[in-house]
């Protein structure tokens, strides 16, 4: 088999570990090049994680033989273990330097298993997308949640019982319909449902924009309407469109900049603002000053993916996601391989698409999961992933024979995991230790 050499990975910058850090040779963390700033970086000690009190299927044996990657039918989910860990301890630590509270958003893992690694303990606080992730965690113990998507008034009753359960489970709203139903299903529960304004960082997506009237007015009549203003929130989605260190900083720093300034106009107005929650895993990350806000939400960092290496915050070391797959054809004059991981496996997002290095649907390893050189999924069909060079690659095409397993490293784990019913998680090695099945649905 002719395996091309993999390609050299840029390297990333990281969050210091301490005040000295990047002042010796050779490194220069205030540089421009988000992937090159600092050469080198040290993991520090993986913190002890609990083992999962309840939840995850283990997966069968034969004999004294444990599973591994070649035993499972293709296409299937694997998760490092291991390599989650270190990214848990590496944002924790970050985190307790920035001063404030992280409160993962667990949409990426989508499992009870693995919320109760990510949490460490399931009364920690806890971010959801959807109620179908917040009934799963609050059965397993999680007592603290923000569903971070605008509430829909029909979900009301759903959020309630939740409550009723002794969830303190939080909303979020940025229009005056939205607070209208969330005041009148507190008076009709007799309990007030708290509720965050969200507020338009970088004019990604939803939001009240900074200074707007609304924010006040909002905040008021959820505190004299029956409901609770929590607080505010915001989400710098613009930060996976930054590509340099200072870029990442000053997006980072707007995004502060912004939660905190609706913070104190609802203080300035009388009200109260407990909760000034940012976040996103770019934003998160290079994130340099945190004051006043008190949490920061981040999810992806958990698994790491393409997008993430693109963005220099983490490298391929980190990715803990991975999609095992089968060479089942080859179309020679084309240049393609052919796979059973289509985009029922993969998902069909693009998002390195605008980014310096465009990795197609996937970087394609061995088993072992090292790189084929330039080997990517150009496209993807249902049951069908069609494997190839990159472009302009001078590397020829491996001669992987049918029946050859591979794996697949992702561009992005939120909508890979979201494909799969559960994860084959190993630690470091090609066993399989335990299988954790994947919340699914809404």
């Amino acid at each position: 088999m002719n395996q091309a050499a993999p390609p050299p990975m840029r390297q990333m910058w990281h969050p210091p570990e301490d005040p000295d850090h990047g002042k010796g040779p050779g490194c220069n963390p205030s540089g421009e090049d988000a992937y090159g700033a600092c050469a080198a970086r040290a993991f520090g000690p993986t913190i002890e994680l609990p083992a999962a009190d309840a939840g995850p299927v283990h997966p069968g044996q034969e004999g004294d033989a444990m599973s591994t990657l070649a035993d499972l039918d293709t296409p299937f989910l694997v998760l490092d273990r291991d390599r989650m860990d270190a990214n848990l301890a590496r944002m924790r630590r970050h985190a307790e330097r920035l001063g404030v509270t992280l409160r993962p958003h667990l949409k990426t893992v989508k499992s009870v298993p693995a919320a109760q690694r990510v949490l460490g303990d399931m009364a920690n606080p806890a971010t959801v997308s959807t109620l179908q992730e917040a009934e799963a965690f609050a059965e397993a113990g999680c007592t603290d949640m923000i569903y971070a998507v605008g509430i829909a008034p029909a979900k009301l009753p759903r959020v309630i019982a939740l409550r009723k359960r002794g969830v303190d489970l939080a909303v979020v709203v940025d229009n005056a319909a939205q607070v209208d139903a969330v005041c009148a299903a507190s008076r009709d529960a007799g309990t007030p449902i708290p509720a965050l304004l969200e507020i338009d960082s970088d004019g990604h997506r939803s939001g009240l924009r900074p200074g707007d009237p609304q924010i006040v007015a909002l905040g008021r009549a959820l505190a004299e309407g029956g409901a609770e203003l929590r607080g505010v929130l915001t989400h710098a989605g613009e930060s996976y469109g930054c590509f340099t260190l200072s870029e990442q900083e000053a997006l980072a720093a707007k995004e502060r900049d912004v939660a905190t300034g609706a913070a104190e106009a609802l203080r300035a107005a009388g009200l109260t603002c407990p909760v000034v929650s940012v976040g996103s895993t770019p934003s998160v990350h290079f994130a340099t000053d945190m004051t006043g806000v008190t949490e920061v939400r981040a999810g992806v960092f958990t698994l790491s993916d393409l997008v993430m290496a693109g963005l220099g915050v983490g490298g391929l070391d980190d990715m803990a996601l991975s999609v095992v797959a089968t060479v089942i054809g080859h179309q020679p004059d084309r240049g393609w391989l052919i796979t059973d991981a289509g985009f029922m496996a993969l998902s069909r997002d693009r998002g390195t698409a605008q980014m310096p290095v465009d990795q197609g649907f996937g970087l394609v390893a061995d088993l072992d999961g090292r790189p084929f050189g330039d080997l990517l999924v150009l496209k993807t069909n249902q049951e069908h992933g069609i494997l190839g060079m990159r472009e302009g690659s001078a590397a020829p095409l491996p001669e992987l024979p049918v029946g050859t397993r591979l794996r697949i490293y992702p561009n992005h784990a939120c909508a890979t995991v979201a494909m799969h019913p559960s994860f084959a998680v190993i630690a470091g090695g090609d066993e399989i230790v335990e299988t954790w099945p994947i919340e699914r649905g809404w």
